[in-house]
Parts: C-alpha cells; structure tokens; sequence
C-alpha cells in the first residue's frame, strides 16, 4: 500500500515561516484561520472535502469546515502545505484525517506545534487496518466507501463537536441522527441491491472502491499486480496487463470500475478494452463531486455500480 497523498511536502522553511506567522499574528492568514473563532462557531480542518462535508452536515451553522483537498478535478494523491494550511490547522477545535497512509501531511503538521485541537482518525475509529493486519491481508485505507464505518466517524465526530460546545449538543446530535438514517438507508440498498450483484465479476484499476464492492457481493477478478502497481504509481508489467485486458474480451467481468482521479496509460489501455468490448464503465472518485454531498454522491455510486453489475 502507497501512501496515497504522495507529493506532500512540508518544509522545514516553511514550517519556520509558520511558526513566525503565527507568532506575529500575520493580519491576512491569521484573519482567515480566525474568523470563525471571532464569530463563537468551531473550527474544523478535514484532510479531504469527504470527511469536510461529513462534519459539516453534523455541525451545521455551529462549524466553519476547511477541507485541505478539495478540488475534484485534482489528483488528490499530490498536497503541498502552505502557510495558510498550518495557520487552519493552528486555529482548529477539531481535525479529521483518514489516516492509514492516506494522508500523511496531516501528522507531520500537526506535530510542527502544538494544539488544543482533538483529532480524528477515521482509519482507527474503523478498525479495518486492525482487521486487516490480523487476517494478514492487504489493507484498503479509502474506508469512506465503507458505510458502517462512517457511522461510527460521524458519532465520533458528534462527540467531538459536543464536547468542545456543549450548548449545541442537542443540535449535533439531532444532526447526527439524521445522517445516520440517511446511511442506514444506503446500508440497506446495500443488501438488496446484494441480492441482485453478489458474484458478478468486476474489474477495477485501483482500490478506491472496495469497501462498495465487497458489500455488494462483487467478485473483484482484476489481478492484484495490476491494481497494486497502479496504486503505487508503478509500471504494470506486459504479462499483467494483458491478464487484465482478457477480463474485458473472455466476458470475466459485468464492468470496470475505475478511479477517474488517477490516470495513466495502462488506465487508459483497460478503459479502451472495457469500452470495446461492450463492458459497462463506472467511474469512481476519491473526492467529493462538485454539487454532492456525502450522501448524495455515494447513492448515486451504489446506484451506478449495482446497475452495471446486476444488467
């Protein structure tokens, strides 16, 4: 497994830089980082517009939510800190991390200070990196495709927000019972949609999806070598990528299912053979889509992959 956030970078200069901006109380970061603080709402920083928008629909007008990457037309494998990012971070009641390797940017700032603020791991809270590392299996860290382990984040995240205001307890809370309905509602589409999916073949370039497709009963046929490689940014090689091509002309698989956030040309090569060959292609992606929210985007990924899996 790769560090999926590669590429981000915190330098020791700018961490000096951090340091004196936040010494000096620099008038435009310092402002920004603030303002909610000014305002009696609580700040929170996500690592990504996932676990942003999950705290955000908790906290409702009680929260002022930076998400670090949030652009879904970037690859989200690539952050680079600025001074703006530790100043967010600085002010925070409340980050959220995946953790997992997925984001390792988040640990090295907020080690470069010292904060009040409490910190989520949302990779912890799932226990699937536990599991994983005691079946001795590879472990999957994009565990917001996983729906009964964002339930257990959103009440941690509830808590959190709790006890940091307590006057709006009963708000998070009524919050939280919303959208945990809200993923009750996708865990049962789950299961009958199951009814439907379970054993159909499936082929992905990356990951990104398991959770989705493991829930649903899919049978991932995709060699691992190809989707590890491509996870790690590696060259696939001749033999594995040919494997991976005959899924789509020998009929193994209903779809592919692929990270549209990360590309390349062996991607580009399965996509080819997926669309040729008349399989059904469903893109995924790691951020939140311009326009959705958490609950929206995920039903509309269940809806487009159970479809293409159940034709």
């Amino acid at each position: 497994m790769r560090s999926p956030l590669r590429g981000a970078v915190v330098s020791t200069a700018a961490l000096a830089v951090l340091v004196s901006a936040a010494a000096c109380g620099d008038s435009d970061d310092s402002s920004a980082a603030g303002s909610s603080a000014d305002s009696g709402v609580l700040d929170v920083v996500a690592s990504t517009n996932v676990w942003g928008d999950i705290a955000a629909t908790i906290g409702g007008d009680q929260v002022d939510v930076t998400s670090l990457i949030n652009d879904p037309s970037a690859d989200p494998h690539s952050f680079e800190a600025s001074t703006r990012t530790q100043l967010a971070i600085s002010e925070a009641d409340l980050v959220i991390e995946n953790g997992g390797g997925y984001d390792d940017f988040m640990d090295t700032l907020l080690s470069s200070q010292d904060t009040d603020a409490t910190v989520l791991n949302a990779v912890d809270i799932s226990g699937h990196q536990d599991e994983a590392d005691a079946a001795g299996e590879e472990f999957n860290e994009h565990v917001w495709y996983d729906f009964q382990a964002v339930k257990k984040v959103a009440d941690q995240v509830e808590s959190a927000l709790s006890d940091a205001d307590s006057e709006h307890a009963d708000a998070f809370a009524a919050n939280n019972a919303a959208f945990q309905g809200q993923l009750d509602g996708l865990i049962s589409s789950e299961a009958t949609d199951k009814t439907a999916v379970a054993g159909a073949g499936v082929a992905i370039t990356e990951p990104v999806p398991g959770y989705l497709l493991d829930a649903l009963g899919a049978d991932n046929r995709t060699p691992a070598e190809f989707s590890e490689a491509i996870e790690e940014g590696d060259d696939v090689s001749p033999a594995v990528l040919q494997d991976t091509l005959d899924l789509f002309s020998t009929g193994q698989v209903k779809a592919l299912v692929y990270n549209e956030q990360t590309t390349g040309a062996e991607t580009e090569r399965v996509l080819e053979a997926a669309r040729d060959n008349g399989v059904a292609v469903v893109p995924v992606t790691e951020t939140l889509p311009d326009g959705k929210d958490y609950i929206s985007w995920m039903t509309a990924n269940l809806d487009a992959v159970s479809k293409a899996l159940s034709s």
